[in-house]
């Protein structure tokens, strides 16, 4: 998920817990392992994949998010993790109910921004508030249409996806290594000024700035490049 780390990431679960069944939703059946994908990274794309034609074929508006929003804007890597949508909250009963039609577990979990669900024996996180932020129509209708592993759906924009994982930096989760190659990809398709006007007060996102500076994947805020301490003789 990215509501705290955006993402980024997190330990492998094995299953949800701590949580309940959805109203009008029965204990699954479980399928037989030997049909999932052996390699995880291909499992979670099957698992996006299923889970995106549900909801186009209900025309739901929706965003995908996090770490393999990353992987539809072309960031290379293995995925670990869950699979992240955003989807106004006041769709989200219709969301559920359209997943379980489909054949999938939904869950409600304790937190009240996001239920669980379960496809392709991946986690799948319906996330109706990203990094402390509401959800919105307009941060859908900036979603661009992208093919992720040859299925066309709706990805959350380069800059509002650095946002999501810039504000979800906390002194209880801060892993600015699982970031900065997503920063380093995008980094010519993310509007800079805009991360910082949004993010760029908070004391975590303005360290991974100065350190994007640092590194030279972004010019520093005043223009100019942040330079190099000079060595000792």
């Amino acid at each position: 998920m990215v509501h705290d780390a955006h993402g980024a990431a997190r330990a492998e679960d094995s299953g949800p817990t701590g949580l309940r069944l959805a109203p009008g939703q029965s204990s699954p059946t479980p399928g037989p392992d030997e049909d999932l994908p052996r390699d995880r990274t291909q499992a979670i794309l099957e698992a996006t994949k299923q889970v995106a034609a549900l909801l186009k074929q209900k025309e739901h508006r929706f965003a995908l998010a996090g770490s393999v929003a990353a992987y539809g804007h072309g960031v290379s890597g293995r995925l670990q993790h869950d699979v992240d949508f955003c989807v106004l909250r006041e769709d989200a009963d219709a969301v559920a109910a359209t997943l379980r039609e489909g054949g999938l577990t939904v869950h409600h979990a304790p937190e009240d921004w996001l239920l669980k669900a379960r496809c392709l024996g991946q986690s799948v996180d319906i996330i109706f508030e990203l990094a402390d932020r509401p959800v919105t129509a307009e941060l859908l209708a900036r979603a661009w249409e992208l093919p992720v592993d040859s299925v066309r759906m709706p990805v959350l924009s380069p800059t509002d996806l650095l946002v999501s994982l810039l504000k979800a930096f906390s002194e209880h989760h801060c892993d600015f290594g699982a970031v900065l190659p997503i920063a380093r990809s995008l980094r010519e398709k993310v509007d800079w000024q805009e991360v910082r006007r949004t993010c760029g007060d908070r004391p975590m996102p303005a360290a991974f700035l100065f350190l994007l500076e640092r590194l030279d994947v972004i010019d520093a805020e005043s223009g100019q490049r942040a330079e190099s301490p000079k060595e000792q003789p």
